[in-house]
């Protein structure tokens, strides 16, 4: 089942309705959050600090998120694995 799924060819078009992009902005949000409650804690288990932690936790979720959208549009500009 998932080799014929690796198999079958798929081009924007259907990629792009079978799963809308307010999905995939959700699952972008979530994602972030798992994220951020990981470095809190992680944060939170290193210094003994929740204030520390939470300092560390709020800067990580912006920074994430814009090296994240940096990373995308380099990898926009790389031909590797496209037709």
């Amino acid at each position: 089942m998932i080799l014929d799924q690796a198999k079958t060819k798929t081009n924007y078009n259907q990629d792009s309705t079978s799963e809308k992009p307010l999905r995939s902005i959700a699952k972008t949000i979530s994602w972030r959050i798992v994220g951020t409650l990981d470095t809190i804690g992680i944060s939170w288990l290193l210094t003994g600090e929740v204030e520390t932690a939470l300092a560390i936790g709020s800067v990580e979720l912006v920074t994430k998120m814009i090296l994240y959208f940096g990373h995308e549009r380099l990898w926009n500009k790389i031909k590797f694995g496209r037709k």
